[in-house]
């Protein structure tokens, strides 16, 4: 088993998702929920592209899968540049000679406001959070055809909830939320299938950078005021539940699913955030 894996994954060997030698574009794929997106892959038998601006974190993890019996191949790009999605589609080709699937998960909650951003800012969240996502589509969509591929994109529940000073973020994943849909209806007569993940609490390298910016004291109290909002279990989600979704979605078990936007969440957005945590007497505190 990789490193960095979880044993609920054996879940997903018992029923064999048939992912054995697809060829998997993930972007932002060396960090955070792309790294486990990639592991869960090349544990199921398939080839992901772990596509990323850091040579250092791509050539690392390619190194862990490779450890653990894998295939896995890099590409450094940095996605906002037009020319590197063209040519991260061009460089898996060249290697592989396929694309099985595409899952869009490169950005960042950048915090790009609409009282202290600008015209400038605006645009380059959009650059780094969902035009992207047209391109790496885009460009893979000739071979997507031929293997009647699938496309997941990953989104936030910024576009539903609002969180207050990301106009850029929310506006992205309010882009990408609807391009699934989009996507879903132009692509079906293709039999290329398009959902999303939508992500809320999750725990990544992105999220403990947020909360080392304050205090031990502090963050602690933050946790629990985030955790209690959070009704299933009131604790944030795993990298590797969302992993497990995507890999689900792009294997033959979801074969009539498309235009999905699946919330991976903990019933976070559409359950009441106001339930209180279990008690240790087994009541609503």
């Amino acid at each position: 088993m990789y490193k960095g894996s979880v044993l609920l994954h054996t879940n997903l060997n018992n029923m064999d998702l048939g992912l054995k030698n697809k060829v998997i574009i993930v972007t932002g794929g060396a960090k955070g929920i792309g790294r486990s997106i990639c592991l869960t892959l090349a544990q199921e038998g398939a080839i992901p592209v772990i596509v990323g601006r850091n040579s250092v974190d791509n050539e690392n993890l390619l190194g862990e899968i490779v450890a653990g019996g894998g295939q896995a191949f890099t590409v450094n790009a940095e996605l906002t540049n037009p020319e590197d999605c063209q040519r991260a589609v061009q460089e898996t080709l060249s290697k592989w000679g396929q694309i099985d699937g595409l899952v869009n998960n490169a950005g960042l909650n950048d915090g790009v406001s609409l009282e202290t951003g600008s015209y400038d800012d605006f645009v380059e969240s959009l650059h780094r959070n969902v035009i992207h996502y047209f391109l790496m589509a885009h460009n893979a969509l000739a071979e997507l055809k031929k293997t009647q591929g699938v496309i997941v994109n990953i989104s936030s529940k910024t576009a539903d909830v609002g969180q207050g000073g990301t106009s850029g973020y929310a506006a992205s994943n309010g882009g990408r939320n609807a391009l699934t849909r989009e996507w879903a209806v132009e692509l079906s007569k293709y039999g290329i299938r398009v959902n999303a993940v939508v992500v809320s609490e999750c725990w990544t390298p992105q999220y403990e950078k947020w909360i080392k910016k304050v205090s031990e004291a502090e963050a602690a109290q933050a946790m629990q005021e985030i955790t209690e909002k959070i009704p299933l279990g009131n604790r944030m989600t795993r990298s590797e539940e969302i992993a497990d979704t995507v890999a689900f979605l792009l294997s033959s078990r979801s074969s009539h699913t498309t235009g999905q936007l699946l919330y991976v969440d903990g019933g976070y957005v559409h359950l009441d955030r106001a339930i209180k945590p279990i008690g240790t007497d087994g009541h609503k505190s």
